[in-house]
Formats: C-alpha cells, sequence, structure tokens
C-alpha cells in the first residue's frame, strides 16, 4: 500500500539523487535522519501536512517534505561553491518534473536557507560536528 506522505519522502530523495547524479556530485541521500554524515549528504528531516476541507469534498492535503543537505564542515568558500550551484540545480530540475510524487499531485521548491552553523543534534555529543547546510523544503500537493 502506497501513501501520500510516503510518496513525498520517496519523491524528495529521488528528486535529490536524480539531480545530484546528473551534476556528477556524489550525493548520499536518506529517507530519515542517517547514522552518520559524509557530506554531501542529504535526509528527509520533517515532513508536516495541512488539510482543508472545500464544500464537503474530501480533503486537500498539502505536504512540506524539509531536507537537509550537508555541503561541508564548515561554510567555507568550497561548501558555498558547492552549495550554490547544487541549489539553483535542484530548483529548476524539480520545476521540471512536478508530478514526481505521483499523477494526482504537485511537487515544488517552496523554501530554501542556508544554515552555516548546522549541528546533528541527534547524534551522541562526541560524534556531533558543525556543518554548513541548506534546508529545502518542498511542498506537495494533493486534492482529494
Amino acid at each position: 500500500m502506497t501513501t501520500l506522505r510516503g510518496d513525498a519522502r520517496t519523491a524528495a530523495m529521488d528528486l535529490l539523487r536524480d539531480y545530484a547524479a546528473t551534476a556528477g556530485v556524489r550525493l548520499q541521500a536518506y529517507r530519515a535522519r542517517p547514522a552518520s554524515i559524509m557530506p554531501p549528504t542529504a535526509f528527509v528531516d520533517v515532513v508536516g501536512e495541512s488539510l482543508a476541507y472545500p464544500s464537503n469534498v474530501l480533503p486537500q492535503r498539502t505536504l512540506r517534505v524539509q531536507c537537509v543537505l550537508v555541503h561541508g564542515l564548515f561554510d567555507s568558500g568550497e561548501a558555498v561553491d558547492q552549495a550554490d550551484p547544487f541549489v539553483d540545480g535542484f530548483i529548476d530540475w524539480v520545476t521540471n518534473d512536478v508530478h514526481a510524487a505521483g499523477g494526482n499531485t504537485t511537487i515544488g521548491v517552496v523554501e530554501v536557507e542556508d544554515d552555516p552553523t548546522w549541528v546533528p543534534e541527534w547524534m551522541a555529543p562526541e560524534k556531533q560536528r558543525t556543518y554548513f547546510a541548506t534546508r529545502i523544503v518542498l511542498e506537495v500537493y494533493a486534492a482529494g
């Protein structure tokens, strides 16, 4: 059985993996928080959802899939030089595949924000490092 949330999570990672392969970036991509990080790494961090019920019909669902893209250990020139073209290209890549989460859905990048002091807080303290990362939010819309 497929689910919209699962399809949205899978689409986010597939889009990141496919774009990275096209751009020649050896990206590690995970559907959830990884046990270790070897940049460049991307993963789904948070999935949120809002529902609307227009005119007593099935709900319109809007999911926000927040992905973290880890570029390097800090915001060095090298990490920034990798991040900027990757994010620009990824936005275009997603725009060209709006049905990646399913035929009755649309997906698009709706928010991008760099975090030059991102730390994987779920890891044991001795494994935590400060990374330069970008949070990318994909929105998936499905009408009932």
